[in-house]
């Protein structure tokens, strides 16, 4: 049956992942995989997702189903993130009963249900991401049927968004497609639009009939919780209708507990629950069931006082350490003699960065110094250390020689 199979050529992140564990070089370096790291290069279990799990722990009485669209505390504790008190226009939505949430196994479970409603719901529908994006994004995209674009979004030449490119592409949208936006952190660039902009790309979205879906993987760790989802609520301001995927792996640290939400905005309460009866009937064809356990520690955390207190303080701290080693590589590069400006890069915001690392030098760092980084010249700001910094820009400033 599967002679005439051929391997797929498999996903790089997760090569250079294994190529990573394999190397038995004490010294190596990972700048590829997305987790958040502290100073001692550990991906850390947050204090208070400790404390929730040691509250469930006692506290459950159950392990039953939860129902395709899971838990609906999850829901209302993630609409609570992406739709803030400080925004009028979020808290309108929610009044109105616009919004509705359904529980998914991670952002990218969101973005696949999300794919898969799009496909039922708007079957004549291409969906447009930016160029460059999260390589994955084709993939969930095109394996639930959809035919996927690109819209530009960087200038590769000046290190920065190319803001106008952006909208040219954009103007060239047919009505009734759908564009993938970034909420904040865009991933591999850190490049994000700033208020006028989103106004800007609203205004288009609208006149134009297009409805956006937004990817926010990264709540937190741009500027603020409330700041990071300024872009979400300007849009809503515009589109009446629209899809948010979000993730609950970076700033909860709940990365194998694969928890996400995907949040529609409708035009009105019949429409939002149309909507919502359509994404759980992909679910309930999907997957069928969500896991309970990370979506109750995220739900826990957010509606006690003291422990969401606690979580952002820890997420505060977090978003504070990748800023401050964008700055600290930034500033170790120029006086370790690399006559590239790398300024840009403390400029950016989010765990990810363009370095502008060409695939041949990325090879070389890899080879020579047991450096991981994607072959685009990607790489996770949050792996580096203060004790692996010198070792890594002194790597960098040789191969750029």
């Amino acid at each position: 049956m599967f002679a005439t199979l051929q391997p797929t050529a498999g996903d790089p992140l997760l090569a250079l992942m294994t190529a990573f564990k394999a190397d038995s070089r004490s010294d190596k370096i990972d700048l590829g995989v997305g987790v958040y790291k502290d100073e001692e290069g550990h991906t850390p279990i947050l204090a208070s997702v400790k404390t929730a799990e040691a509250y469930l722990l006692e506290t459950q009485d159950t392990k039953t189903y939860i129902g395709p669209a899971g838990a609906p505390a999850l829901g209302k504790a993630i609409e609570q993130l992406l739709f803030p008190t400080i925004y009028t226009t979020s808290q309108q939505l929610l009044a109105d009963n616009r919004v509705a949430t359904a529980q998914t196994p991670g952002g990218t479970g969101a973005l696949r249900v999300g794919a898969d409603f799009i496909h039922r719901a708007l079957p004549k529908a291409k969906i447009w991401v930016s160029n460059p994006t999260w390589a994955n994004h084709y993939n969930i995209f095109e394996s639930a049927g959809l035919e996927v674009g690109d819209y530009r979004y960087y200038d590769a030449a000046n290190q920065s968004l190319d803001f106008a490119g952006m909208l040219a592409s954009l103007q060239t949208v047919p009505a009734g497609d759908v564009v993938l936006l970034h909420a904040c952190c865009h991933n591999p660039t850190g490049l994000d639009l700033n208020a006028e902009q989103w106004h800007q790309v609203g205004a288009l979205l609208q006149e134009r009939g297009i409805m956006p879906f937004i990817d926010s993987a990264y709540l937190g760790f741009a500027e603020g919780l409330e700041e990071d989802a300024k872009g979400i609520n300007i849009l809503a301001e515009y589109c009446a209708d629209m899809l948010i995927a979000c993730s609950c792996s970076k700033n909860f640290g709940l990365y194998n507990e694969r928890i996400g939400a995907l949040t529609v905005v409708a035009a009105n309460k019949r429409d939002a629950q149309a909507a919502f009866s359509q994404i759980s009937y992909c679910i309930r064809g999907n997957y069928s069931m969500p896991p309970n356990h990370g979506a109750a520690i995220v739900s826990t955390i957010i509606n006690s006082s003291e422990l969401r207190q606690q979580w952002q303080q820890e997420l505060a701290a977090m978003r504070s350490r990748i800023l401050s080693m964008r700055q600290q590589f930034t500033q170790k590069l120029a006086e370790c003699g690399a006559q590239r400006d790398f300024g840009f890069i403390a400029e950016q915001r989010g765990m990810f960065s363009f370095s502008g690392l060409n695939p041949a030098q990325v090879t070389q760092l890899q080879t020579d110094d047991a450096i991981y980084i994607v072959g685009s010249g990607r790489i996770n700001v949050a792996g580096m250390t203060s004790s692996n910094l010198d070792r890594l820009c002194q790597a960098i400033v040789r191969v750029l020689d």
